[in-house]
């Protein structure tokens, strides 16, 4: 068997492990080639970055694009791989509205609901009871969720400082909820939430934010270096090598930067 004959047949398997459905017959040869000899052959087949870390950078990047056949795919396949629970999905949801914004979010949660339904009937299976969303675990007074908003950020971040707050997008934005409160729900590990973010950042050119997550990401230690060079190969085949070599490029930089400043 020729090395393509075995690459192809890899990109299948790996395919129909990852998507949890038979892989497409009726795609040019030019599309195979992308899709199921380098997409899923290689890149979801590496090592460095687990399946379900891959899951979250693949749904931002496609919820992102408003690819909504893909999202279906996507949202599907993690759902009914067990890879994600439906509380993580929906999480994941909030998360990424707070970084990609609400009418994208709005048409994510949509998918979720379709999807979720349509594995439920498949599965000949009742919806579990829902885990509650409210109230949040974040203090209720206004003074101290500012305060607890403060700490996080700063946890968070990596960074000695918080912003100010006065005025609305950094008080009762970034402040009360962002990190008052959603960087802090139990939904999700801190892990996720920081590829979700990535993801989000990359895909927007935010140059601020990107830098700063990756910096925090690296900082923290919850994404580790060789995750975060795995993480820039996945997003760009998901979101465009455009954006991705930037994305690599500011990784390079802040790992620089954590190492100097470890030293």
């Amino acid at each position: 068997m020729s090395n393509q004959s075995q690459r192809r047949e890899r990109g299948i398997r790996e395919f129909v492990e990852v998507m949890t459905v038979a892989a497409p017959e009726d795609i040019s040869p030019v599309v195979a080639n992308g899709l199921l000899d380098f997409v899923f052959a290689e890149v979801w087949a590496r090592p460095g970055l687990g399946r379900r870390d891959r899951r979250f950078v693949t749904l931002a990047c496609v919820a992102g694009a408003d690819a909504t056949p893909a999202l279906e795919l996507h949202v599907y396949a993690a759902l009914n791989s067990g890879d994600l629970t439906i509380t993580e999905m929906r999480e994941a949801v909030l998360h990424f509205a707070v970084y990609a914004g609400w009418p994208k979010a709005s048409q994510f949660n949509m998918v979720v609901d379709a999807q979720w339904d349509r594995i439920l009937r498949e599965r000949g299976e009742q919806a579990p009871p829902v885990v509650p969303s409210l109230p949040p675990a974040t203090p209720g007074d206004p003074e101290e969720r500012m305060a607890c908003g403060e700490r996080a950020f700063r946890e968070i971040n990596c960074l000695p400082f918080a912003p100010t707050r006065d005025n609305p997008y950094s008080g009762a934005g970034i402040l009360n909820f962002v990190f008052g409160e959603m960087w802090l729900r139990p939904g999700l590990g801190m892990k996720e939430r920081r590829l979700i973010t990535l993801a989000c950042v990359g895909f927007q050119d935010a140059q601020y934010p990107i830098m700063s997550h990756v910096y925090a990401a690296l900082k923290s230690g919850d994404v580790s270096f060789d995750e975060m060079d795995e993480l820039a190969l996945h997003f760009a085949a998901y979101y465009g090598w455009p954006k991705g070599s930037y994305l690599n490029q500011v990784i390079a930089e802040q790992k620089q930067r954590v190492l100097e400043e470890a030293r």
